[in-house]
Order: structure tokens, then sequence, then C-alpha cells
């Protein structure tokens, strides 16, 4: 048997492995769209911290833009809502939980990134966003990107937002801030609040989520300076998934419901550009 031909049925058997796992080792599927169909059930993971994104209530149950998206996808390849199982799924465990089969699908603010593409699989994107700067309401020093030298900016853990400032061109820009470690972004706007940063520095829609429940504590500047892809996180070469997601996807742009969700969740927010079409997929 050729190497190639012996590499590809070991990846196919890791696959189908971490999906035994991820469904409790019940039955084995060779993806997550035979999983949806065989199994109708799903552990979908989603951010629980993160305002009009992914948010877990006090009664236990999660929100937002992301969660929306989720259960619509679900709903598509098969599983009804009250058959997902929702498991927080933070910045710096997308790609861990994945791999290691905890999660059959990530929802999380997940930008789709050439490093990310080598270790998990991603469909979409259904919305992109664009990385901007948020402050304290009153603060005047910072107006623009340029302002951050010297600022402290917060540094979330598994994020590489802040590396969009202090990286040298083309990925970054070049700028020398200080950096304040945080587990979360939910921290990082703790800390700002706190005034023990300047400044919060990443995606407009997460930014916007967390600006809406500041009752005017903070104020985005509105100088978005990059294109951030949130697609949706799958195990490696899983392209019969990929493609199923993406259908669903481009369903859900072409009914409306992806526009409807867009203005339910951040359409209060200023500034900021909400979709009219799906986004051009990057391709199983």
């Amino acid at each position: 048997m050729q190497p190639r031909r012996i590499g590809a049925l070991v990846a196919v058997a890791a696959l189908t492995a971490s999906l035994a796992a991820c469904g409790g080792g019940e039955t084995t599927y060779a993806s997550v769209v035979d999983k949806a169909k065989g199994a109708k059930k799903l552990v979908i993971g989603v951010k629980f911290d993160q305002p009009a994104l992914g948010l877990k209530k006090q009664d236990g149950t999660v929100e937002g833009f992301d969660v929306d998206v989720a259960k619509y996808v679900a709903k598509e390849l098969g599983v009804p809502e009250n058959a997902i199982t929702w498991k927080e799924t933070i910045s710096k465990n997308r790609e861990p939980f994945i791999q290691q089969g905890q999660v059959d699908l990530v929802f999380a603010t997940y930008s789709i990134l050439p490093e990310r593409k080598e270790k998990v699989t991603f469909g979409g994107p259904y919305i992109v966003a664009h990385q901007d700067i948020m402050v304290r309401g009153d603060d005047a020093a910072i107006t623009k990107v340029e302002d951050l030298k010297d600022k402290r900016i917060c540094q979330a853990s598994g994020s590489n937002s802040y590396k969009r400032i202090t990286d040298p061109p083309p990925n970054g820009k070049d700028i020398k801030s200080q950096l304040v470690p945080a587990g979360t972004y939910a921290e990082c706007v703790e800390r700002l609040k706190g005034k023990t940063l300047d400044a919060v520095t990443t995606d407009d829609l997460i930014l916007a989520g967390f600006a809406g429940q500041g009752g005017g504590t903070f104020k985005i500047l509105g100088t978005p300076f990059t294109d951030e892809k949130y697609g949706v996180g799958m195990k490696k070469d899983d392209k019969a998934t990929c493609n199923a997601v993406n259908a669903a996807i481009t369903k859900m742009y072409q009914d409306g419901t992806a526009q409807s969700l867009a203005k339910k969740w951040f359409g209060s927010a200023q500034g900021l550009q909400l979709p009219t079409a799906a986004p051009a997929f990057e391709g199983c």
C-alpha cells in the first residue's frame, strides 16, 4: 500500500475515533454531518462571556448571534435546538477542543487564519467583523490606532488581536504598546473599567456587545482596520461537514435569517455595517 494511501486511512480513522468520543462512544461516525443525521444531537462550542455573540444567562441558557447561527446550521443538519449541548469554548481552547473531540463544531468569534487552518477545517465565514478599538467613554486621548503608542492594551489569552497592533507590517501596525494579559475579553473589559489598561482592541462585533451593556461607560472609536472572517470550526479534513455547513449558511442568507439576526444583535451599535449577502467562502 502506498504511503499516501496509508496516511489518508490514518486520518479517516482519527476523525472517526474523535467523533465517537464526542458522541460518548455509543456509535462511530465518519463525519459530524453523519453524526447529526444518525444521532440527532451535537456538542457545539460557543463563548459564554461575550454579550450579543455568546453569553450564558442566569437561567443557564445561552444567547447571541453566534448561538442563533449555530442553532440554524444545526437544524439544517438535522439536529433540533433541544438536542444541542452547549460547551463553553474560550479563545485559547478552540483548536484543542476540536482536535480532542470535546466539541463537534465551534461558533465562537472564530476568525479564519492560515495558522488555524493547519489544525482545523473551517466552514464559512458566516459574517465578517472588523478590528476596532474600545476605550472608556470619558477618554479623549485615544481617537485612532496610532494613539495606542505606549498605551496599555489587553492581551486576551488565545487571541491574536493585539498582534494587529504590535507586530510589524504587513500583519501589524508596529505600534509599541504595553500588553496587559487577561484570560478572556470579559476580563479585558473589567480591567478597562477599572483603569488598569487604556484600551481593548478586537473585533467590532465583540466590542459592540460589551459597549451595549456598558450604558455609556465605553465607546468604540469606529476606525476599523482589519477583516475578521468568522468561521465554523470542525475537525481537520471533515469536508463533508464543511460543505453541509456552507450550504446551510448560504440558505441562511438567501431566506433573510442572517440579516435579521445581525440586526437583532448589532442593529443598535453605531458605525457598524450590517451584512446584506453571504461572505465569500474560504472553501473546504
